[in-house]
């Protein structure tokens, strides 16, 4: 399998933090990197988007004099997410911002844009765009993506229902580039089953929506500590997209779950920033992956990589001791 220079950097643990609208900043992100995972974030959470330049220069900054105070400490490098739909007017502007800064990691998503791409290989960097199927998978790659982030069944936010060993294996029957897997990875052990399914990287996003770095609200971060697979609902009510949230949150807002079979796609989605008229995807129902039954607790998000990293240690060590068998 053929890695680009950024995605062979020495890492804590071989994976990169999702991006997740309105949870992800430049607090979470460093953590992340300092950390030694790589750490992503939405540019639409940098609002207004003169912010974005703001966050970028925080990024580099306190990633660089850390990595002066700790010479030994393994820093991550970091990316952003682009929605590159058309619905995004500061598309532009937000790419013009991530090329002025060079930005080495760009994740793509909803819809492939060969402008963004050509723009980021412009400076250097890699595009890595999202899929839910084999079908949007050849069409990234034809259009230039490097990579690709398998979005499988289980996944937080906009996600697929394909089964994640059956998705990466119809991939990579035909890709040999870099490869993450998004679905329901919040154990060590499940990082490590990504990797032998043929993954290079684990894709993570609700494990970190528990960690004292994330900008979710309280009562966000209390209701992934106490939810199970079994309070996760799938539903294109609220943007059209099929997506996974957390059934407290939906029922917070005033709304029977058992009620949304009976609703047209995208019959709750609310527009305008104010939410007015009814409750708004993410920022009132919360979206949230199945293996959210891992967060018991609220940690930093150096404790989670920490208790990840044991996880997938002590996994290793026992897969390799049963294969000895």
């Amino acid at each position: 399998m053929t890695l680009p220079d950024v995605l062979r950097t020495p890492l804590t643990l071989p994976v990169m933090g999702a991006p997740m609208f309105l949870a992800s900043g430049p607090e979470l992100v460093t953590a992340q990197c300092q950390a030694g995972v790589i750490g992503t974030f939405p540019a639409l959470n940098a609002r207004p988007a003169s912010r974005l330049a703001e966050w970028l220069d925080q990024i580099d900054r306190e990633n660089t004099a850390f990595s002066a105070a700790h010479p030994d400490a393994i820093v991550a490098p970091f990316g952003v997410n682009l929605i590159v739909h058309k619905t995004n007017d500061r598309l532009e502007e937000d790419l013009a911002t991530i090329v002025d800064h060079r930005v080495p990691i760009i994740v793509t998503s909803l819809g492939v844009n060969t402008d963004v791409i050509e723009a980021v290989h412009s400076y250097g960097g890699i595009v890595l765009h999202d899929v839910v199927n084999d079908r949007f998978a050849r069409k990234a790659v034809a259009a230039g993506a490097d990579g690709l982030i398998a979005v499988a069944a289980g996944a937080g936010g906009h996600g697929g229902n394909i089964s994640p060993f059956a998705l990466v294996q119809e991939i990579r029957q035909w890709f040999d580039g870099p490869l993450l897997l998004s679905g329901a990875l919040g154990h060590g052990r499940s990082i490590l089953a990504a990797l032998a399914a043929g993954a290079d990287l684990a894709y993570v996003g609700s494990s970190f929506l528990a960690t004292e770095e994330a900008t979710a609200v309280p009562e966000y971060k209390e209701m992934v500590i106490g939810a199970t697979a079994a309070d996760i609902v799938n539903s294109d009510k609220f943007t059209g997209v099929p997506a996974n949230y957390l059934r407290g949150s939906i029922e917070a807002a005033g709304i029977d779950p058992a009620s949304l079979s009976s609703l047209t796609p995208g019959a709750l989605t609310v527009d305008g920033d104010d939410g007015a008229g009814g409750p708004r995807p993410w920022r009132d129902i919360w979206g949230c992956g199945q293996g959210v039954a891992t967060s018991n607790s609220l940690t930093t998000v150096r404790e989670l990589v920490s208790r990840l990293s044991q996880e997938f240690e002590s996994a290793s060590d026992e897969l390799a001791a049963r294969l000895r068998r």
